[in-house]
């Protein structure tokens, strides 16, 4: 009997595998010369400028020290590092190689010309919605404007048997929903459009969407928000903890300008998705995205100046005279009041703290980054530079100033454990982006 079951588990599981490497099989498809692809329309290389930026494909795929589009880019999994690959039209390190076919293969499906299945760093889990049009035009682009640059690729750092590509295959299988983004019927064009854009073109979900322990987005938290970077990926649901409601108008604010009054800066990874990236994209894909948004959120369509939220939290933060002992207190009033300062009125690229989206999230992480590091004109707003603070203030009085804004200003519970944070984030935290 043990036997019996013993060779019947056997064949059982030499099945499987067989069936698991048909299944994972993918062949590969010939390569192509540079003189065998044809000419582009230039109305085409434009569509697809702008669709790689709104991708922000060369933000993922350019090495801080590197050329544009030439890969080793450094991504931490929580897995190990991988290295973005070169996307240069190159034609051995590069992706010179590719017909058309073959790199919408890799978009829709997540493998390459030779046949090999793509990790899932690459998000084609994402770019599996986006129409064939749109991802031949990315394509002439590249292959267009985009200089050959031969490079060496750096090896990914995965332990066995996570570097099997093969196994990607499963996680495919388990995890990925290949296949193009099909309309909701139950809302309109308008926001049809803006979940187009925003489930694959740009994949918000990719940092706004919590992963399990396989590394895959939990479905059923979409936008729920997570961790990147060591910075806070705001949810984009309900659960947002703006004190300050968004609506289309403040999404549309942030994805244009990289601000808007009541929420903050785009800074640290979302700095490039805004100022590399989705601004290129026609006005109508903008307002399309800020309505989609919008909705997810939950927004209505009030002036968020007249929310008595904000109007509550502006009274409360008028300056009082009162003699202030407390260290943050006094911190904040002379290393940051002389521009955030507490006022009726909101200055357009000073917020006011206390109804700033990062001393309301759950993590300080995002609100030491920027008081570590500052903000540049490029990421923030133009003629508008946060200094940094990283050598002016020591640990304890970065700590001291971000309670206050916590607990005085947004009038939240204390953040736990944040001198560790400080401290991790000033040795660890990547500097800027």
């Amino acid at each position: 009997m043990l036997k019996t079951l013993f060779f019947g588990a056997l064949a059982v599981g030499v099945v499987g595998a067989a069936g698991f490497g048909v299944y994972a099989y993918k062949p590969a498809i010939d390569p192509v010369t540079a003189n065998q692809r044809a000419a582009f329309d230039p109305e085409v290389v434009e569509k697809g400028r702008v669709l790689a930026a709104a991708g922000y494909c060369a933000t993922c795929h350019t090495a801080a020290d590197g050329e544009a589009y030439a890969g080793n880019y450094a991504m931490e999994t929580g897995f190990g590092t991988l290295y973005s690959t070169n996307l240069t039209p190159a034609m051995e390190t590069g992706i010179g190689s590719y017909s058309a076919e073959a790199f919408r293969r890799a978009m829709h499906e997540g493998v390459d010309r030779e046949g090999r299945h793509l990790f899932p760093a690459f998000p084609y889990d994402h770019f599996t919605k986006m129409t064939d049009d749109d991802v031949d035009a990315i394509y002439a682009y590249i292959m267009t404007e985009i200089a050959p640059i031969e490079t060496e690729q750096k090896p990914n750092e995965l332990p066995f048997p996570l570097d099997q590509r093969f196994l990607q295959a499963g996680w495919k299988l388990l995890f990925a929903d290949l296949g193009r983004f099909e309309p909701d019927g139950e809302h309109s064009d308008v926001w049809n459009r803006g979940a187009y854009l925003a489930e694959g073109l740009t994949h918000c979900g990719a940092c706004h969407t919590p992963r399990n322990v396989l590394g895959a987005e939990k479905t059923s938290e979409q936008y729920a928000g997570a961790d990147i970077d060591k910075w806070s990926a705001p949810a984009l649901t309900a659960a947002n903890a703006s004190s300050v409601p968004w609506t289309a108008a403040e999404f549309k604010s942030y994805l244009v300008n990289g601000t808007t009054d009541y929420h903050g800066v785009a800074a640290g990874p979302m700095g490039p998705v805004v100022h590399d990236g989705v601004r290129e994209l026609p006005e109508d894909d903008m307002d399309a995205l800020a309505v989609y948004l919008a909705d997810k959120v939950g927004a209505t369509q009030d002036d968020p100046a007249q929310s008595e939220v904000v109007l509550a939290s502006l009274r409360k933060n008028q300056p009082d005279p009162q003699y202030r002992r407390d260290l943050g207190e006094r911190l904040y009033a002379t290393a940051c009041a002389s521009c955030h300062y507490n006022t009726a009125q909101i200055s357009q690229g000073r917020p006011d703290l206390g109804i700033n989206s990062a001393t309301n999230l759950e993590t300080p992480n995002n609100l030491i980054h920027v008081i570590l590091d500052g903000l540049n004109a490029p990421e923030g707003i133009a003629g508008v530079v946060m200094p940094a603070f990283r050598g002016a203030l020591n640990d304890a009085e970065i700590t001291a100033i971000a309670a206050y804004l916590r607990d005085d200003r947004a009038g939240q519970p204390a953040w736990p454990n944040l001198a560790e944070t400080v401290s991790d984030l000033r040795v660890n935290g990547p500097a800027g982006h």
